[in-house]
């Protein structure tokens, strides 16, 4: 639990430094009141934007190594189990390892685009 709160801690902190500092120049009257910050592109929505994007490309890089490592382990343990089988079980290892990078790469890029 405690993790989890600091992960929302530094998340929190991650989107308050996006955000962009207030116009000291800017007279009181405008007529348009947050052009400025409008102009730079920044604000709320693209902070928590990038903020989401970082997190989901850190959960797709988790899930992928989760999966790989899953994948090794029981390959292993039905190695150990079946040594004569070891050549038989390597190839879709390493196949299915490749399946789980791609589509792990594929969703970091997504995240990274839409960041």
């Amino acid at each position: 639990m405690k993790k989890l709160v600091t992960w929302a801690a530094l998340a929190v902190v991650l989107a308050a430094t996006a955000l962009p500092a207030p116009a000291a120049g800017e007279p009181a009257g405008t007529d348009k009141p947050g052009a400025k910050a409008a102009e730079t592109g920044g604000g709320v929505a693209k902070a928590i934007s990038t903020v989401a994007a970082c997190l989901g490309a850190g959960l797709a890089a988790l899930g992928g190594a989760y999966g790989v490592g899953k994948i090794g382990s029981m390959t292993v343990e039905s190695m150990a189990r079946q040594p004569e089988a070891a050549r038989e079980m390597f190839a879709p290892m390493i196949v299915s390892a490749g399946m789980i990078e791609v589509g792990m790469l594929f969703a970091i890029l997504v995240c990274l685009l839409k960041g």
